[in-house]
């Protein structure tokens, strides 16, 4: 048979299916893949033909390949049939369709199902929220798809219960990335939003780079706020460990802790509630200057997609990221008297915006003064008027910059306040002493007297008889 014979045969019959196919008056078939359509490269996926009862052939195409591309027969009529590919590969990557037969002839054709294949050489992009993952109910938000690999198009995705596909081309950006900005919004708490992105070539659109991390958007709701803590304080140096606890009486059963600017909010799962009260432990790894800022933390329900009002802030200082060290003196004394005025003086020879005075023992936020220039020294002066007992104890001071509000200094030498007892509650306290030494003498002599009236009325009483 000569090659232009054949190539008629095959127009013909291809030609003829496509005309009964067009003329049948069965219902077309539906198509769908397990576990779903977009599969990792090597791992193997069912696609099922889901026709009518008593079809007695499927038949499943492939754009670009000669019709058909597999068929099957099932041993007794039925109403579906399912081709397995166990290992996925790039090239099985594609559109699909399938029919079946049922005398006296063929259904329409199926609805197109797109399967992608995530390949691995393509490395994931990133994704991230602008400007923050943390969104307020009713609010919009960017979502970022980025990749050094030069991808020409990048598919956003979300998952959950109403998913979806987004597709825009990629764009350079000024750091030699390619991205694409999806526009998302309005976002309410009553759902999941949780995104990953892809990228991939346009002369290969069904096999996709890895995905991305996922990126949940964290929408604040309005039930009881949990309190956030540092274990060891507000202020930390590089290099140390930095654990953040979120807790609440409520009895959530997940935390997130977000950091203001910060690419995505960690999330914890509660083990336990212990006296009623859960909580999660954030651990921060090492301290570095990235760790600096302003957390908060929310609470939520494993079965709900909604969170918390967010915790009051928390504010993370790393000390030592500027080279001065101020120096902190006290007035008018290290050692006082409860009721006096007494004032802690910061200074630095270094152009400072900003000193803070801190109190060792203390999970309280640092006070925070502005700084003034008087004599060639950045200074700021904390006043205590009156002072009392709680104010005792000891004190360092930092110094910042406005440009870098939560990078300190190194601390200043710690700073011993003492603080006695004022001289007008020792005249109060010896006259209670001495007020109480003369009832006890009043209580004796009355006692003694008591006794000696009884002693003289025995007396008389004898005498008489």
């Amino acid at each position: 048979m000569t090659p232009t014979l054949t190539a008629l045969l095959y127009l013909g019959l291809s030609v003829g299916l496509r005309t009964r196919v067009q003329a049948g008056t069965l219902p077309k078939p539906t198509l769908q893949a397990e576990p779903g359509s977009v599969i990792p490269l090597g791992s193997p996926v069912n696609i099922t033909c889901q026709g009518t009862l008593g079809a007695e052939e499927y038949r499943l195409d492939k754009e670009g390949n000669s019709p058909p591309w597999k068929t099957q027969k099932p041993p007794n009529p039925g109403d579906k049939a399912t081709f397995s590919i166990t290992r996925t590969t790039g090239h099985d990557a594609g559109r699909y369709y399938c029919y079946y037969f049922r005398p006296p002839g063929w259904s329409a054709r199926s609805n197109t199902l797109e399967l992608v294949v995530v390949t691995g050489p393509y490395r994931k992009p990133s994704l991230s929220a602008l400007p923050s993952p943390v969104v307020a109910s009713g609010g919009n938000v960017t979502l970022q798809c980025a990749s050094g690999q030069g991808f020409d198009r990048f598919i956003l995705t979300k998952e959950g219960e109403h998913r979806f596909f987004w597709t825009l081309d990629s764009q350079p950006h000024t750091t030699g990335q390619y991205q694409a900005l999806f526009p998302v919004g309005p976002v309410t708490p009553s759902h999941w939003w949780t995104f990953r992105c892809y990228g991939y070539y346009s002369n290969s659109t069904q096999v996709w780079s890895q995905p991305s991390d996922p990126l949940e958007l964290l929408v604040p709701g309005v039930s009881e706020k949990p309190s956030l803590l540092a274990q060891k304080g507000p202020i930390v140096t590089s290099g140390q460990s930095l654990t953040l606890q979120c807790r609440s009486d409520v009895g959530y059963d997940r935390f997130a802790l977000s950091k203001e600017g910060g690419l995505d909010p960690t999330q914890s799962f509660v083990p336990q509630t212990q006296a009623g009260l859960s909580q999660a432990d954030f651990s921060l790894d090492t301290v570095s200057t990235s760790h600096g800022g302003r957390y908060r933390c929310y609470g939520g329900h494993n079965l709900s997609s909604e969170w918390s009002a967010p915790s009051d802030p928390l504010d993370i200082l790393v000390a030592g990221w500027l080279s001065d060290r101020p120096s902190l003196s006290v007035q008018p004394g290290l050692t006082v008297t409860s009721g006096e005025n007494v004032s802690l003086l910061c200074q630095s020879q270094s152009p400072r915006d900003t000193f803070l005075l801190s109190k060792e023992g203390t999970a309280d936020p640092p006070l925070r003064l502005s700084s003034e220039h008087r004599a060639q020294q950045y200074q700021a002066e904390f006043s205590m008027s009156p002072v009392t007992s709680a104010h005792g104890g000891t004190y360092r001071c930092y110094s910042s910059l406005s440009t870098a509000p939560y990078l300190l200094s190194y601390p200043s030498e710690p700073l011993e306040l003492r603080v006695s007892a004022s001289h007008s509650l020792d005249y109060t306290v010896e006259n209670l002493i001495r007020l109480g030494v003369a009832g006890l003498i009043l209580v004796v002599l009355g006692v003694l007297l008591f006794e000696a009236r009884n002693s003289q009325t025995s007396t008389h009483q004898a005498a008489g008889m």
